[in-house]
C-alpha cells in the first residue's frame, strides 16, 4: 500500500463521481501518492442526478476523499487545451507539492454530438474532440515531461486511449482519430523519454460503466450494447481501469513502456 509513498501524481479529468479519473486518483492515493486532480469547472446544474443528490462538488469532492485517505490533494480547474493553463497547473503542483512523478491523461470530450457519420460531423465538433482528447494530452505530456526531465528521478506517464484506438468504429470518427493518435504519441514519447527513465504507456478501456455512458441509459439498449461488445459479456468498472493504471505506475511495471494495453473484457483480441 506504500508503493507510491512520497510521490506526487497528477490526474486530469478527475471530477466526476462515476469516472475513471476519480477512481484512478483514489487508487493512487491509497498506494501512498499525493494527488493533483483537475476538472473543467462544470456548472452544478449540468451534474447527473446521482451527483446532485449527494451535493457533489466536482474536483473538490474528490480532493476531500483523498485527504480522508491521509494524503495531500490539490484540486484545480484546468482547460487542458490551453498551454498557459497547463503550464500553470505544473507550476502550482511543483510549488505546493514539491514534485511530480506521475501523469495520468484522462481528460476527454463528452460523448454525444460527435457520434454521427463523418458526412454529418461538423468541423467544430471534430476540432473540439481533437483539441481535448489529443492536443490537451500533448500539452500535458510536454509540460510534465519537462518537469520530470529536470527532476532527474524518472517517472510515469499513462495515457487513456481506448479500444477504438486500435480498431475503428462507425459514427465515432473524431474519437477514433484522437485515440489512434494517442497510441502513436505514447510510442513516440516512450522512445524519447526512455533515456530519462520515464515510462510511457497507454491504457485502452472497453465499455466502462461511467457517467460518460449515460446517454445510452441503463435499460435494454445498455444491456444489448454490453452483451455484444466483449467476450465476458459485462461492462468494466472505473476501479478495474484504475487498477491497471496503478500497476503501470508501480515498480512491477519498471520494464514496460510504449505499450497500449487493452482492458476490455475480451473485446479486441490481437
Amino acid at each position: 500500500m506504500g508503493e507510491l509513498s512520497g510521490k506526487v501524481a497528477l490526474v486530469t479529468g478527475a471530477g466526476r463521481k462515476r469516472g475513471i479519473g476519480r477512481a484512478t486518483a483514489l487508487a493512487l492515493a491509497r498506494a501512498g501518492a499525493d494527488v493533483v486532480i483537475t476538472g473543467t469547472g462544470r456548472p452544478p446544474e449540468s451534474f447527473p442526478p446521482d451527483e446532485k443528490a449527494v451535493g457533489w462538488k466536482d474536483v473538490e469532492s474528490v480532493a476531500e476523499e483523498i485527504r480522508q485517505l491521509g494524503r495531500r490533494a490539490l484540486p484545480l480547474v484546468v482547460d487542458v487545451t490551453s498551454s498557459d493553463q497547463v503550464e500553470g497547473m505544473v507550476r502550482r503542483t511543483l510549488a505546493e507539492l514539491g514534485r511530480i512523478d506521475i501523469l495520468v491523461n484522462n481528460a476527454a470530450f463528452a460523448r454525444g454530438p460527435d457520434r454521427v457519420p463523418v458526412v454529418d460531423l461538423s468541423e467544430d465538433i471534430w476540432r473540439k474532440v481533437i483539441d481535448v482528447d489529443l492536443t490537451g494530452m500533448f500539452l500535458c505530456c510536454k509540460a510534465v515531461a519537462q518537469a520530470l526531465i529536470q527532476q532527474r528521478r524518472g517517472g510515469r506517464i499513462v495515457t487513456i486511449s481506448g479500444g477504438v484506438g486500435k480498431r475503428g468504429k462507425a459514427r465515432e470518427a473524431a474519437y477514433c482519430a484522437a485515440k489512434f493518435a494517442t497510441i502513436g504519441l505514447t510510442q513516440s514519447l516512450a522512445w524519447e523519454l526512455g533515456p530519462h527513465k520515464i515510462n510511457v504507456n497507454a491504457v485502452c478501456p472497453g465499455t466502462v460503466d461511467t457517467s460518460r455512458m449515460d446517454d445510452l441509459g441503463r435499460g435494454e439498449r445498455w444491456n444489448q450494447y454490453v452483451a455484444t461488445n466483449c467476450a465476458l459479456g459485462r461492462h468494466g468498472s472505473p476501479e478495474e481501469i484504475a487498477g491497471l493504471v496503478l500497476f503501470l505506475c508501480s515498480s512491477a511495471a519498471d520494464f514496460i513502456s510504449g505499450q497500449s494495453i487493452g482492458i476490455d473484457g475480451g473485446r479486441i483480441m490481437s
